[in-house]
Parts: structure tokens; C-alpha cells; sequence
């Protein structure tokens, strides 16, 4: 049996049905929130960064300075799933560290870097 000419075959327009007003991404449209409430994300808090060859990196040990490219006193960044999503500062709450955030990132720019 030998496969079908798709020079012969029967060719159709697709139809999709309208999905309707609770369509998600329907301008105007708020989304549920609640669908994903629960959903879990990483949050790191960003002093600075450095780069450096693995040479480098093998040679360090307990004691060594690593010289970030942040001035001291320079806010962090709080980071969500790898994307800024504000800046602050490191305060001290009850013996343990925390972040107090100095500014949001807007929710326009968080949405361009979610795509």
C-alpha cells in the first residue's frame, strides 16, 4: 500500500469557535488571580556581581574578598524567578535579616520581562 499524493489530497480552512468574554488575554479583562495563588516562585536578593575566570574562582578561599560592581550602600535587587522586580535594603528584624523595599518595579516593565 503506498502512501497518499498530498498533491491530491483535499485541503479545508480550519474553523475555531469565538472563545468568549472570559477569554484570558481579552483586553480590558482582569485575570483570576486565585488560579495562581499557590503557585511557588524563587525570590533572591541581589548584593552585586562579579566576573572571573574558573582560575580564579578555584583560588578562593575562606577569608578572600570578592570585589562585586555595586558601591557600598547601592540598594539590591529583589529578584523573582530571575526578573527584578523591586529594590531595597537589608534591615535586621528580630535577629534575622530582611529586605525593606525602596522601590517597585512598574507592573508595565515586569510584564515585558515575564514574556
Amino acid at each position: 500500500m503506498s502512501p497518499p499524493d498530498p498533491k491530491s489530497a483535499a485541503v479545508a480552512r480550519a474553523h475555531f469557535s469565538d472563545l468568549g468574554p472570559n477569554t484570558a488575554g481579552t483586553v480590558g479583562q482582569e485575570m483570576n488571580l486565585n488560579l495562581i495563588l499557590d503557585v511557588a516562585v524563587t525570590i533572591a536578593l541581589e548584593v552585586g556581581r562579579a566576573k572571573m575566570s574558573v582560575r580564579e574562582l578555584l583560588q578562593l578561599a575562606p577569608g578572600a574578598v570578592v570585589e562585586l560592581d555595586r558601591l557600598a550602600g547601592e540598594p539590591l535587587d529583589v529578584l523573582v524567578n530571575g526578573v527584578r522586580i523591586a529594590r531595597g535594603e537589608v534591615v535586621v528584624v528580630n535577629e534575622k535579616f530582611g529586605i525593606r523595599l525602596t522601590d517597585v518595579v512598574s507592573e508595565t516593565e515586569r510584564m515585558e520581562h515575564a514574556k
